[in-house]
């Protein structure tokens, strides 16, 4: 199920998306990205539509994923 990010408290939007940074692990390439940095990147993907926050019932966790990897 998708979860609304715009109906999120500010707080709890912050802490989700900096534990989904912790967690990746993703390599950036030559240049290393700071934290803030990271945290800047998928916000604007959240609030350009390009990822979405996901409630698994299954695992009774949330994720952030690419909106294209969401079935339909």
């Amino acid at each position: 199920m998708i979860i609304p990010w715009k109906e999120l408290e500010a707080e709890t939007l912050n802490s989700l998306i900096e534990s989904f940074v912790l967690r990746e692990g993703t390599d950036y390439g030559e240049q290393e990205r700071s934290f803030a940095d990271k945290i800047a990147d998928v916000r604007r993907q959240l609030e350009s539509g390009d990822a979405v926050l996901v409630w698994s019932e299954l695992h009774e966790t949330v994720n952030i994923m690419p909106r294209k990897a969401i079935r339909s």
